[in-house]
């Protein structure tokens, strides 16, 4: 039976990372706040409590949070419910880690125990309707998702015991799912570009960001080393969004780095905890919601997100 390292061990490793690095880091470096923050904007906490979450996810629809929640083996999708206060929206996810907004106003999620991809319709106390999207027992534990303006879904599915298995997939429109990159040794966050051209991928193992052009029949050719911030921060790169401009928001190395779709760094959001993902949400889409180990927070932001546009 294939033996697969369990998230909350990566997890634990990178808090240790993260840890070891911060002390450093305040003394030595210093990082402009991105200017797309609204100035003197302070984090603000939505919610506190023991666990790791991950995959946040702004329905527009219903305007609320929701996020993924992992306590050992124990995982969730809370939906915030107000301010230090979530409900328990889906049980035994096994696993659901990255999610994203479909075109159709649908979940998707990444299904790391489970080995799936899936689609969950809104509803008032849990999905209304559940569809799997892509499944193969063999993939080691799907980690993210995202979607491109032409239907197309793209998800990792990283190896991170081994760093031999690991790659990205996608499903076209037509139904077909292929890997697509198998040169990364621990793909781990994805999103494309607000056009659906470029597809930008964090490597965990690697600790730094590449880009893959966008080829007409789904699949990406020769990828570039896309981000890779001056900093002495270690913890990987996790998940991902993008606003309105194209600016993308990289959680990891330190907290969230804001890279221009040139790769040009824009500036850093240092969080106390290790960033796990962001997404942008209200009804405005100018929030930015990050969470964290044990924390979500949110901060005030200038330009929308991407969904926004």
């Amino acid at each position: 039976m294939l033996q697969r390292i369990t998230l909350m061990t990566v997890v634990l490793s990178i808090l240790l990372t993260v840890q070891m690095g911060w002390a450093q880091q305040k003394e030595t470096e210093t990082h402009p706040l991105p200017a797309t923050v609204v100035e003197n904007a302070k984090l603000q906490e939505e919610y506190a409590a023991k666990g790791f979450f991950e995959g946040p996810i702004w329905d527009p629809v219903g305007k609320q949070l929701y996020f993924t929640s992992f306590v050992d083996k124990d995982t969730k999708i809370l939906r915030l419910e107000e301010r230090g206060k979530a409900s328990v929206w889906l049980d035994h996810t096994k696993g659901i880690n990255g999610t994203w907004l479909s075109l159709e106003g649908r979940m998707l999620g990444a299904q790391a125990y489970g080995q799936h991809v899936m689609s969950y319709a809104f509803g008032e106390s849990g999905p209304a309707d559940t569809i799997v999207i892509a499944e193969n027992p063999k993939w080691n534990q799907p980690n993210d998702v995202c979607q491109t303006p032409n239907g197309n879904i793209y998800f990792t599915d990283p190896d991170f015991k081994n760093h031999k298995t690991s790659a990205v997939y996608v499903k076209t429109t037509e139904g077909a799912v292929k890997k697509i990159i198998t040169s990364m040794p621990v793909p781990n966050g994805v999103i494309a570009s607000n056009d659906g051209k470029t597809l930008y991928v964090g490597d965990s193992h690697e600790k730094r960001w590449r880009s893959f052009p966008i080829l007409a029949d789904g699949t990406v050719g020769t990828g570039r080393l896309f981000f890779d911030p001056e900093t002495s921060r270690k913890d990987s790169p996790d998940g991902m969004s993008i606003d309105a401009e194209g600016n993308l928001y990289l959680s990891g190395r330190g907290g969230v780095w804001v890279a221009s779709p040139e790769g040009k760094s824009l500036g850093l959001i240092p969080v106390p905890e290790f960033c796990s993902n962001v997404t942008f949400g209200c009804a405005e889409g100018k929030a930015l919601y990050l969470t964290c180990a044990n924390k979500v927070y949110s901060l005030q932001m200038k330009v929308k997100g991407g969904q926004f546009r």
